[in-house]
């Protein structure tokens, strides 16, 4: 059995788009052909379609989630949904945003990432080819709708219980940002590496597990540092999305075949994987870094001096106002966007075909990501933040919950964990990523790792794994002891598992975490851990990334074992 990657990776070009742009008619948009006069009605009912399947793509994956969110909390636990008609202008913004966003990086930004990828090889060495790669890696990151999501919750953060994430958060939100996207610039540098030289990813896994291990363990045994371990692991979830997982693979990809190691079993394989752990190790040599330059009780002086100063002073029309959502947008944009640029006119003196084309999908790109930033702060992240503050009246006395507690305890935290389940069952099941996976699977493997095996052991994995991450927020216990022996577990499987299911599996986490998913968690978290006065509500989806990796590892030892037993008794 062998897994190529090359049908998976269609699969998601076609969820995200990038075939559009070898699709597009040139001659009618560079004025070649006759010129069509259209009244307004006709303009009209030409975009319609056009616009209508975008906008349903992400009405599908933010509507149902925010019904059951709303419906939980007002049907459960009994609290009416504050800010409604806020909520819902923010919830629009997320669905335009991301559809906008979406088209322009399918029509604006992915066609540099082919044509640099096809073409880089041919005209640069490849200490320049890996130097562009590992800078993509950075621009891509600050480019991740998702990654705002973290710079949006350092206020939430007690100083005093958590003086390093509060530091980090709130005074070294862009070293962090760096550090992450450094991250993933290796990943993808070691990806592009290996999809040339054809390398197994099992001892690339344990070489990048290895220091991820014992800087935890180091942060773990350090009482200052352990609050940041939920922030680091959950980092590495925040990462694969969109915008990097695309880009990147084009971009390696088409790098491995102009090597003439494209059509290999493993090309495509491993990069996501990559781009979850890196960051992991990014961010906890950072906060080594920071623990070595300040002590807690200088953060918590200087934040109360800040606190203090900023209580005196009027607030500013740029204190949390939509036209900072639209600045962070651009600034999120425009830097991939120049160094795309860069690449392809300085480098590899290249033009773009289609340029009215690329230049509407980059301007796409910038808009969306600014609409999806407004809705971020105003729709998913609010929406979050007071689910997962109401959260904690199912089993406790809450001062903004006139019923609360609802139920007794050992209910009240039944009601929350079953929550958290078929929140994340429902979410990761919403994802066309993960059906294009499933599907892809399903064919190369002949149907013996169905589509709706693979589909529900990683919807049931991200499940247990939100589950156990909110339950880990709201009964307080030590998110190491349950982390560091799943992924014990999970080398211990893979070390037993075929390269094929290994590629499979450990790419399958990088496909859950959406952006509609991944700030909603996170806010969620957030909102739980405030609520049950917790030190820090980081470290759901850490849970949630190696959970489907453990189901998808031992589904597929289960598959392996079945296979065995049929071929024997046809054999005997």
């Amino acid at each position: 059995m062998s897994i190529k990657y090359s049908e998976y990776l269609d699969a998601v070009a076609i969820k995200y788009r990038t075939l559009s742009y070898n699709d597009l008619a040139p001659k009618a948009i560079t004025g070649a052909l006759p010129r069509i006069d259209l009244s307004f009605a006709q303009v009209i009912e030409l975009l319609g379609p056009y616009c209508g399947v975008r906008v349903l793509e992400q009405l599908k994956a933010v509507v149902p989630l925010a019904a059951y969110l709303m419906l939980f909390q007002l049907l459960v636990l009994r609290h009416p949904v504050e800010a409604a008609i806020t909520l819902g202008f923010g919830l629009v913004a997320v669905v335009i945003g991301l559809a906008v966003f979406m088209e322009g990086l399918s029509t604006g930004l992915m066609p540099f990432g082919n044509i640099i990828g096809d073409n880089l090889p041919k005209k640069a060495s490849m200490f320049v080819v890996l130097l562009i790669i590992g800078i993509l890696g950075v621009g891509v990151t600050f480019a991740e709708p998702a990654i705002g999501a973290l710079q949006a919750f350092g206020a939430s953060v007690d100083v005093n219980k958590a003086p390093y994430l509060y530091e980090i958060l709130n005074n070294w939100t862009m070293p962090l940002v760096l550090m992450v996207g450094g991250g993933v610039g290796l990943a993808a540098i070691l990806g592009t590496i290996r999809f040339v030289r054809g390398w197994s990813l099992k001892p690339m896994i344990y070489a990048a597990l290895f220091p991820v291990i014992l800087l935890t363990i180091y942060a773990w045994f350090d009482p200052n540092l352990r609050s940041i371990l939920g922030l680091a692991w959950d980092c590495g979830a925040v990462t694969t999305g969109p915008v990097t997982v695309p880009l990147v693979l084009s971009l390696g990809i088409g790098i491995a075949n102009a090597a003439g190691k494209g059509g290999s079993s493993l090309s495509g394989f491993g990069v996501v994987t990559m781009a979850s752990l890196f960051p992991i190790l990014a961010v906890l040599l950072l906060a080594l870094f920071v623990s070595f330059s300040i002590t807690p009780e200088e953060i918590i002086l200087l934040a109360q001096n800040a606190a203090g100063s900023a209580a005196a002073e009027v607030p500013s029309i740029w204190d949390q106002t939509p036209i900072v959502e639209t600045i962070l947008g651009v600034r999120a944009i425009l830097p991939l966007v120049i160094f795309l640029m860069f690449v392809l006119f300085v480098v590899l003196k290249s033009s773009l075909p289609n340029k009215m084309v690329t230049i509407y999908g980059l301007v796409l790109s910038i808009v969306g990501m600014c609409i999806f930033n407004i809705g971020l702060t105003y729709g998913l992240g609010a929406m979050g933040s007071q689910t997962g503050g109401v959260l904690p009246a199912a089993f406790m006395q809450l001062p903004i919950s006139e019923t609360s507690p609802i139920f007794d305890v050992k209910t009240g935290l039944a009601v929350v964990i079953g929550f958290a389940f078929i929140l994340g069952f429902g979410a990761t099941l919403a994802e066309p990523a993960l059906n294009a996976l499933g599907m892809t699977v399903q064919n190369l493997t002949n149907g013996a790792f169905k589509k709706s095996m693979l589909m529900y052991s990683v919807a049931g994995g991200v499940a247990v794994g939100i589950a156990l991450g909110v339950a880990k927020v709201v009964m307080g216990f030590d998110l190491m002891k349950v982390l560091l022996p799943l992924y014990l577990v999970g080398v211990t499987l893979t070390v037993f598992s075929t390269e094929e299911f290994v590629n499979v599996a450990w790419d399958s986490a990088g496909v859950t975490t959406g952006p509609v998913t991944v700030p909603l968690v996170l806010a969620m978290g957030l909102g739980v851990g405030n609520a049950v006065s917790a030190v820090e509500g980081f470290g759901i989806l850490s849970l949630a990334s190696i959970c489907p990796i453990v189901a998808v590892l031992s589904m597929g030892l289960i598959i392996q074992i079945m296979n065995k037993r049929s071929v024997n008794k046809q054999s005997s």
